[in-house]
């Protein structure tokens, strides 16, 4: 059995915003208790319902994807992320 190991961090320095890095299946941003974006082998996946949850998430959700939410938008749009349930 593969052993998965786990790093949690929070580099912002902000209460609640965390990056969780699981080796072999990607980083996660994670806003409270919620999972709102991946990067994972399969690509960036969003979560379909907390992705743009709200103005602190969406800060956030652009820093750990390094654009902005109409760049996000678009890529959505065009199938380069994909919405799943994350959470």
């Amino acid at each position: 059995m593969k052993t998965l190991k786990v790093k949690v961090s929070n580099p912002w320095g902000v209460p609640n915003q965390f990056i969780v890095a699981i080796n072999s299946v990607g980083t996660f941003f994670q806003s409270y208790d919620s999972i709102i974006a991946g990067n994972t082998p399969e690509g960036i996946l969003l979560d379909k319902d907390k992705w743009d949850y709200s103005t602190t998430t969406g800060k956030y959700r652009n820093k750990f994807l390094n654009e902005t939410i109409e760049e996000t938008r678009e890529k959505i749009k065009t199938g380069v992320y994909k919405l799943v349930n994350l959470n």
